[in-house]
């Protein structure tokens, strides 16, 4: 049952993506609603994807070494801001004394845009690898420590009395216990921040980059070449799609007994 559900949602989706495209090429192409310049048929921008992964003009690389670059950065930033945002939310909902320490400071950080950093990571870091990836650190940081928190506080108390009552520890409780149950909103806070430092990495790479997907667009948009600026799009999207999916077979791996949709 669960298989054929899977079936149909997935002849659905791919249904409703070549629709898309097919509505796109009629209006672009066909209808020539709007100049070819502004918007080029979705042949023409996937052209354009296809001759990149061996042409270097017009922003001097290739599209393989623009993704391993954005991938690099878009990882080292994720990984830093997974491996202490999951950790601090978890101490920070466990032990009031660390939640009255952290959370002023996180109070104060959580309101302001990932990107608004970028001017400073470029003065602090320059325009290297570094600033890049600590931008991506703020805007993975965030989410991480929200919901990683939230599923901390989440964890069901009948769970907790029941474990004293068998004379678990303190420590015994937070990692066989509310961890264990915490562990969807933790996963959760991940594929956020996976999805905001997409977003980050690419307006870094914009403002503060010489190599990535970002500045393929920023150079495309700069020589009015909208079928690379798309075609970069387009990359973005399959990658950040790539990665979501892996992330999600990782978290129905760890996660036991987790009903998730379309499953």
């Amino acid at each position: 049952m669960k298989k054929d559900f899977f079936s149909k949602y997935t002849v659905i989706s791919i249904i409703s993506v070549t629709l898309f495209f097919v509505i796109w090429y009629v209006l672009t192409a066909k209808m020539m609603i709007v100049p070819a310049y502004v918007m080029p048929d979705p042949l023409k921008v996937f052209g354009a994807l296809l001759r990149k992964f061996t042409v270097k003009t017009p922003d001097g690389a290739t599209l393989g070494s623009h993704i391993a670059a954005s991938l690099q950065v878009a990882l080292m930033g994720f990984g830093f801001g997974t491996g202490l945002g999951v950790p601090l939310g978890i101490l920070m909902a466990w032990y009031k004394t660390v939640d009255r320490v952290a959370r002023p400071i996180f109070d104060f950080l959580r309101p302001i845009p990932p990107i608004a950093w970028i001017p400073v990571m470029i003065l602090w870091l320059g325009i290297g690898t570094e600033a890049r990836a600590a931008v991506i650190f703020m805007s993975a940081f965030i989410p991480n420590v929200i919901n990683s928190y939230t599923g901390i506080q989440q964890t069901s108390q009948v769970h907790i009395w029941v474990g004293r009552t068998f004379g678990a520890s303190d420590f015994e409780l937070l990692t066989r216990v509310a961890i264990p149950s915490a562990l969807p909103n933790i996963f959760t806070g991940m594929r956020l921040s996976l999805g905001t430092s997409w977003v980050s990495l690419v307006s870094a790479e914009m403002l503060a980059s010489t190599r990535g997907l970002g500045y393929m667009i920023q150079i495309g948009r700069q020589f009015s070449r909208t079928d690379l600026v798309l075609a970069g799009m387009i990359a973005i999207g399959i990658l950040g799609g790539l990665l979501a999916v892996i992330l999600e077979k990782v978290e129905n791996r760890i996660v036991k007994g987790r009903q998730g949709y379309g499953k």
